[in-house]
């Protein structure tokens, strides 16, 4: 288990991260951005990386909001959730039969979720360039969708990663965490 602190431009994350065959975290977010929120999360992997549950809790003046989003190992996306008190914006949740394509969960704001795809096909070592379909969740709302992403392999622990004319290119260390996400998070070393 290692402990992970990212600096953002608008609040800070730390997570308890578990790296095996398998990814496991148990993480805590505040931002400033659309609102002031805090964001409570837990991810856990099927081996090769695969999301299988990503539990997340966000809470804001006034406002609650809940998610718990599970990948079945037949692929089939389901998601259940709870909201209270007013938070302009879509509501959490979506359309699960459009992420049927999708293996990963990708947490909007958070450098974490950036792991995952890439440790399962290697890209911090080895070359290649994938396309993937993502679980994307928007931060603090909790809505959920389709989100197609490309990621592909630079150099020895750097990614680029592209979607919808965005465009970052993300250091990572020796077992695949980010490092450093151009305009969103750094890692504080310790």
């Amino acid at each position: 288990m290692r402990g992970l602190v990212w600096m953002k431009g608008e609040g800070a994350e730390y997570a308890e991260v578990g790296l095996g065959a398998e990814l496991t975290a148990v993480g805590v977010a505040i931002g400033a951005n659309p609102t002031p929120y805090r964001l409570e999360y837990t991810l856990r992997t099927l081996p090769g990386y695969v999301t299988e549950l990503l539990s997340v809790r966000a809470h804001g003046t006034g406002w609650h909001r809940a998610l718990d989003l599970r990948r079945s190992a037949h692929g089939t996306w389901s998601c259940e959730t709870k909201e209270e008190g007013r938070l302009d914006g879509p509501p959490p949740g979506g359309d699960m039969n459009i992420l049927n394509d999708a293996l990963d969960c990708d947490l909007g704001l958070s450098p974490l979720t950036n792991t995952m795809p890439v440790l399962r096909h290697g890209l911090n070592e080895c070359e290649g360039r994938i396309d993937f379909v993502m679980a994307w969740v928007q931060v603090p709302h909790l809505h959920v969708i389709r989100h197609p992403q490309r990621y592909t392999h630079l150099r020895s622990g750097a990614v680029r990663y592209e979607s919808e004319g965005f465009s970052a290119d993300l250091t990572l260390d020796d077992d695949g965490i980010v490092v450093d996400y151009p305009g969103l998070a750094t890692l504080l070393r310790t």
